[in-house]
């Protein structure tokens, strides 16, 4: 069973890197996760990366830029109403109406608009011609519906998204790791539970059969991926009640862990592990990162018997 790593220490210093240097939104959410605050303060800062049309925007997700909203933000956006409570029907009402103004023929999320086009963006981010009729895709499809589904969210988009998602993940070949992540997000919610389980398994063999998995940090070298880029066991299951939980034993899931909490700066915040583009993206992302890896490592000591009171 993997250990106990959060201390005091640890949490201490990463209470210090986002009172410095986290955004509104950020020091609202640590605050309310771990100081024992109301998350209205939280409903509060992320309403105002709102637009009218019932999106999110306004550089919400620090990659993606601009006043339009975008799928790939909404993805940002989610998990944090969910934990700040606030998957209501008066919140979700005006999400779903803009996801269908979105939403692909085949009934999934383009991870990008066209509108993303005039505005600053990945060099690596495609943008879909405004002329092509667009694709939806499990990346950005998997984690809206997860989290939907997770607070009892039931609605004709939900259906026809549940659908899509599970043609793509019973298409599943040959993937990347932030599709497979995407896809367990949707698996872990999926309403058949016994298929669910079965695709996960599916999707665990060709994980670890491709090589998406680095099972341990000293031989970084030998998985083939972007420099920084591996992704490990907790990214996958980032708490213990995740499917992808099965796809590791305990020793790799302890390793996965020790590496996470090692990866603490001396600053408080822990790094960014993906290519950086621009130095403000980086800087509005660490806070994000680190509130993260505070909430894996929270979770699989919850499931060790350590539990943190604010």
């Amino acid at each position: 069973m993997p250990r106990t790593r959060t201390t005091d220490d640890m949490f201490d210093r990463a209470a210090r890197f986002l009172w410095l240097t986290g955004r509104v939104l950020e020091q609202r959410r640590f605050a309310a996760l771990f100081a024992g605050h109301s998350p209205h303060g939280v409903r509060q800062a992320l309403a105002a990366y709102r637009t009218p049309d019932g999106g999110y925007a306004y550089g919400l997700e620090p990659d993606i830029r601009g006043p339009e909203p975008q799928p790939a933000t909404l993805r940002t956006a989610l998990p944090v109403l969910d934990e700040a409570g606030a998957l209501d029907p008066a919140t979700t009402a005006p999400l779903l109406d803009w996801l269908r103004t979105v939403t692909a023929p085949d009934g999934g999320l383009p991870v990008t608009l066209p509108t993303l086009r005039p505005y600053p963006r990945p060099p690596w981010l495609p943008v879909p011609d405004e002329h092509t009729e667009p694709a939806g895709e499990l990346l950005a499809t998997g984690p809206v519906v997860a989290t939907l589904l997770k607070n009892d969210v039931t609605h004709p988009w939900v259906e026809r998204a549940i659908a899509f998602c599970r043609d793509a993940v019973t298409r599943l070949e040959t993937t990347h790791p932030y599709e497979a992540e995407a896809a367990v997000a949707f698996l872990d919610h999926a309403p058949d539970r016994d298929w669910a389980a079965d695709a996960a398994r599916r999707l665990g063999r060709l994980v670890r059969e491709q090589r998406l998995v680095l099972l341990d940090p000293r031989r970084a070298d030998e998985v083939p991926v972007a420099p920084g880029e591996h992704h490990f066991p907790h990214d996958y299951a980032p708490t213990p009640h995740s499917l992808a939980r099965h796809w590791f034993d305990d020793t790799e899931l302890n390793r996965s862990l020790d590496h996470l909490a090692a990866l603490q700066r001396p600053d408080g915040g822990w790094p960014v592990r993906w290519a950086h583009w621009a130095p403000t993206t980086e800087s509005e992302s660490r806070p994000l990162v680190t509130l993260e890896a505070l909430r894996i490592l929270t979770a699989w000591d919850t499931a060790a018997g350590i539990l943190r009171t604010p």
